[in-house]
This record gives structure tokens, sequence and C-alpha cells, in this order.
């Protein structure tokens, strides 16, 4: 959906898309996690540490200082099923291409961070370790320098670096979480996934419904709405595995992360620190229930319904979605093909009622190169004329655009198109190399508040410490073609300098 600020003139405000993200890059899989190994979804590693070092604090301390110095404990290579990793998470934000809805079926979770080193170490490690619960997030906060000035959200439709100049309290990040064994295909296992999210980035992820009038509640008098500084449940699901199913299906129940994109809404699932358009302004979460059936080592198919895009069940806007994918992984992994209707209902005008189908494509180049290209197409039908050239249009929704409709039209068909690609570089095993290209097409303003092309380019480099503090500064530079979208409307260009760090617990 979209999620912020106020636009321009002759623009209701927008609403942040939620991601679509999707993903979440949930490429972090199944089994209990080991005393060792890499690969998660939150980008820490596993950190080894002798059993009952010292008091609490002592044991949490110690963790940090043996994952900076590189002597943390490493255990034996987990257990798998199917092709091996495509590419290296961390340094990436994931092993396996992303898909979001379940946990990659057939790979370990192998994810310990420092917090559930120090209590694994403890006196009740053990029972910690049996249970297969874990407690982790991370602290972000994030900078930019921008040449946009005029306005609080003048960044706007850059995403999530809205306010100009600034350095922002991005997102402080609580999971609790049980992921089931996928690995193995001899039982029933289940997981759960409880996230709680507060900072600046609520305005993109947040539902409506769901604490939402911290974001819908107030309109300001320069047009912004909402709190700037927020919390949002992003996540509050449970996981039930079958095995005997196919080679494993994944049931999820509750409130997710959308099924495509190569981003997502939680920072550690990203390349990079700001977002493209494309994801910016497409669906974040659902609530509802989604299938995830692994056919065999080449196939994998999804199917789910929910109450629809970035709002409650209980919410007015919410109506009976349906979304399906279907993923095709070939070349021993290295490639990967991954078709989503990521919503379908009755494509009617609502809050972030986006239709959208997706097409991403995976390709691992080499041992150290890979890039990641996804197009995107979305619609809603019967979208209340703000163009000005009609008399008495239906209201708009607090942070859900109208369209710019040809004169005399009410409402009208709004689309939008685009394209993304991702080119990625392996420098070592602590640093890569980020190239982002897209193009963006908003052919009747829907989704931005601005009828117009974008163009978007980005570099940056991410760099770890041990695997518990990343850095991710990036240049990106954008371009509006048909009328001025940045700097609340009154400039095409718009060049930024931004980054942040995620330090891991």
């Amino acid at each position: 959906m979209f999620c912020w600020v106020a636009v321009a003139q002759d623009v209701a405000s927008p609403g942040t898309p939620q991601n679509s993200a999707a993903a979440e890059s949930e490429a972090a899989a199944a089994s209990q996690p080991p005393n060792g190994s890499t690969g998660n979804d939150s980008g820490a590693a596993a950190i080894g540490a002798p059993k009952n070092a010292g008091n609490f604090f002592q044991r949490f301390a110690k963790a940090y200082t043996d994952d900076w110095k590189g002597s943390s404990e490493s255990g034996p290579e987990p257990k798998f099923r199917g092709y091996p990793s495509p590419v290296n998470g961390p340094p990436f934000p994931f092993s396996d291409w992303p898909y979001g809805g379940s946990p990659v079926i057939s790979k370990p979770w192998t994810q310990s961070g420092p917090l559930m080193q120090a209590l694994w170490t403890g006196p009740h490690g053990e029972a910690w370790k049996n249970s297969g619960v874990q407690i982790y997030g991370w602290l972000n906060t994030g900078f930019n320098v921008s040449t946009s000035d005029k306005g609080r959200y003048a960044n706007a439709p850059a995403a999530y670096a809205l306010v100009p100049n600034s350095i922002q309290a991005d997102q402080q990040v609580l999971y609790i979480e049980r992921q089931p064994d996928t690995v193995q295909t001899d039982h029933f296992d289940w997981g759960f996934r409880v996230t709680q999210l507060y900072g600046i980035d609520y305005r993109f992820t947040t539902a409506k419904g769901i604490f939402s009038q911290q974001l819908l509640g107030t309109t300001h008098p320069d047009g912004t709405i909402g709190k700037e500084y927020g919390y949002d449940p992003v996540m509050a699901y449970v996981d039930l595995y079958f095995p005997h199913v196919a080679q494993g299906m994944n049931v999820r129940i509750g409130r997710y992360i959308s099924l495509p994109d190569i981003e997502a809404q939680l920072a550690p699932n990203n390349y990079t620190y700001s977002h493209s358009l494309l994801y910016t302004f497409d669906a974040y979460t659902q609530t509802g229930i989604n299938a995830t059936v692994k056919l065999n080592d080449h196939w994998m198919v999804q199917a789910g319904v929910s109450g629809g895009n970035d709002v409650a069940p209980w919410s007015g806007d919410a109506k009976p979605t349906l979304n399906t994918c279907v993923s095709y992984t070939w070349q021993h992994g290295a490639d990967n093909h991954y078709l989503c209707l990521n919503s379908l209902n009755d494509q009617k005008y609502a809050y972030n009622n986006a239709q959208s189908a997706y097409y991403t494509w995976y390709h691992k180049i080499n041992t150290s190169w890979h890039t990641g290209t996804e197009w995107w197409y979305t619609w809603e039908k019967g979208v209340p004329n703000i163009a000005g050239n009609v008399a008495n249009p239906p209201p708009t929704e607090i942070n859900a655009n109208g369209a710019f409709c040809n004169a005399g039209q009410r409402v009208c068909f709004a689309p939008e198109t685009a394209v993304v690609n991702y080119l990625v570089k392996q420098l070592g095993p602590k640093n890569y190399l980020t190239i982002r290209n897209e193009f963006f097409d908003d052919i009747k303003g829907q989704r931005t508040g601005f009828k117009t092309k974008y163009s978007e380019h980005l570099i940056g480099w991410g760099h770890w410490i041990g695997t518990t503090v990343l850095f991710r500064p990036e240049l990106r530079f954008e371009r509006s073609y048909d009328l001025p979208a940045y700097d609340s409307g009154t400039k095409k260009n718009q060049l930024m300098l931004a980054g942040d760090v995620i330090y891991f617990f």
C-alpha cells in the first residue's frame, strides 16, 4: 500500500504500499537451530560460547566479542534436502531465492543471535534449545542527505528515507519465533512468529484496522497524515508443516508478509537501505491463510485467501482476496522463475486494494555475481477522479489515492507497471556491492500521487562487522519524466546519499 505523506496540489494523501515484498525474504528455513552455521532471515549467524560462562550479561557480551573477533564456534554443515543454496547469507540477506508465505521447505533454520547464545549457554539452555523458540531482533537507524528539502516528507515517493537531510530511527524490531523442521519428512511439525516493530517505518507497514489510528487518525495542516513514529505488530502467524504432502506442505495462518518481491519490509531482508519504487507501492501484509507445497526440486506452488492487502479482516475495506504463485527452479538451483497473482478480488477501489501480478527471475551468474529482476503490474477499478475535470467525484479514502482520470469521468480504471533489476557482487565474506535500476510508470497517478513515469538508479555497499552489525551506504538518483514529483512536487530530479546501520541482538 502506500504509506506516508502528503503529496502535492490536487492529490489525496497517499498511503504506503506495503510490501508486497513479501517474501520477507523468508529464505531461512526449517529445523531446530544448531550451534553454528549461517543463513537466516535476521542476518545474524551462529555464535558459539562455553556453557555457563558467567552471568547472562557476561555471556551476552561475550557472544558479541567472539563474533567480532571471528572466534565463534561453528558446528557441522546442517542437513538439507534438494539443491544447495545458490548464494551466501551473510553477506547477502538470504541464502535461497526468497519467497513469502512459508519458511524455505527442505532447508534448516540455522540462525542464532547473541541473545539466544546467552540463553542457550545459561543454566536453562537445554530447555530453550528443546523448545525451538528463539527471541531476537535488531535496532536500525538511517540517514540521508538529499537535494529535496521542501516539506517534512519531501523525499517521497522515495522510501523508506522519507524525511530529507535527517537521521531517523527507522525500525526497532523484536521477534519471538519457532520454525517447523521442514528438512525431516517423518512427522508433522509447527511453528509461529510474532513480530513487533516501532519506528518511522510503521508508516509503510500499517494495515487498516490494526493500530492504524496512529497513521490514519490525524491529518496535519501541511497535508501530512499520522504520527511520525508508531508501532505495528507487523507479523503474527502460525505455521503447520505436513511432510507427507508431496515433498512437504506448509500452511500459514495469520498476518504475514505478502508473497512476491525481491525486497521486504524488514530491514535485514534487503540488499539496500532504501527501497525501489516498485516495492514501495505494492502490498505489504495480508491476513489470512496460505499453503505452500514443494512438489519436487523444480516445482513449488502456493495458494491462499486473505482479507485483502494491508487491511484487517474486521476492517470495512476487507474482502475475500485470492493469491496464487508458482515457482520453477533449474540449473541445480542457479535459476528460479517465480510467477505470482498476489491479490485478486472484485478489483474495486478501496484501501490499498491493488490487484497485482508479478514475475521474478533470479539468476546466479558465477560464484560472486548474481541478479534478480522483477516485473509488476497492478490495477484498481472505479478509482475516484481527482484531476479536477469532473463535477462531484466520489470521495477518496485517507492514505489511498484517487486517480487522474480523463475529463468527464467520475471514476476510472487505474493501472501501473514497473520493472526493477538488482545486479549484486560478493566482494568477500563480509562485503557486497549492489547496483539497482528500475522503471516505474504510474499511468493514472494512483500509486504515487503523480501521473508520471520514473526511473531510479542506485549503487550501494554492504559491510558486516562479524555477523551482528551491518552498514549499508548508498547513492541514489531518480527522475520523474512527465511532471515534477519530488521535493513536494517542485522537482523532476532527486539525488540522495543515504545509508543505515543494523545492530542485531
